[in-house]
């Protein structure tokens, strides 16, 4: 059987992967710098953007969103001769915020996490295919960081805690602040400074799964 031409294999992993809310987030050919495991000719990677992927896990019944990535992703790999990579599972933990730069047009946001021009900061990468074939892949596009005329920086501005500045994320503070009543509407909705972004709000998470994640965040800290 001829081998399916790359953008047929790309188009029925965007389809096989769109019922769960997932989709693919783009692709590179890994060199020895990028610490890829295994050596694929192609690293693909999964995840998502505003709350379609939350709906899909709620009605799983699932209680551990890692698992139920696992459950979804891992059957998928399996049809198209792919292995699975995530970014749980560690220490260590895989560099999926550099892989996700040599994937698509993300930068880095002044709050240390990546920027997407359409999906501002409510998006995620859950897991990463890698593909023994070579696959030809779209280039990708070359577009600038929205923070770079975002002159205000709300993100900034806006966070009770100051736990974001130029020496980096202050998770102590982060953590201490919603660890008090006067943090409880970031720990209700998630962070201020991320809400106070004005990039993607379409894309914004849900209240419930913005609270899902900062519990996980919090748990996290111990």
């Amino acid at each position: 059987m001829p081998q399916d031409p790359a953008d047929n294999v790309l188009g029925r992993l965007a389809t096989a992967l769109a019922p769960a809310g997932l989709m693919l987030r783009g692709g590179f050919h890994p060199a020895a710098a990028d610490d890829v495991p295994e050596g694929p000719a192609t690293l693909l990677l999964v995840g998502n953007a505003g709350p379609a992927m939350w709906r899909a896990f709620q009605t799983s019944g699932m209680g551990s969103l890692d698992a139920w990535v696992r459950n979804v992703v891992d059957p998928v790999a399996a049809c198209f001769g792919a292995t699975t990579l995530y970014p749980f599972g560690g220490p260590p933990f895989l560099p999926f915020q550099r892989w996700a730069q040599r994937a698509e047009p993300v930068h880095p946001a002044p709050i240390g996490v990546l920027i997407y021009p359409d999906y501002g900061l409510w998006h995620a990468y859950r897991a990463a295919l890698a593909c023994a074939d070579r696959l030809d892949l779209p280039p990708v596009a070359a577009v600038p960081s929205p923070c770079e005329t975002c002159a205000a920086k709300p993100c900034l501005a806006t966070c009770p805690a100051d736990a974001f500045t130029s020496a980096g994320y202050d998770v102590p503070a982060c953590t201490a602040h919603i660890d008090g009543l006067a943090g409880a509407d970031c720990l209700r909705e998630g962070y201020r400074a991320r809400r106070a972004c004005p990039v993607g709000a379409a894309w914004r998470y849900e209240p419930a799964q913005a609270a899902f994640h900062m519990r996980a965040f919090r748990r996290a800290q111990g």
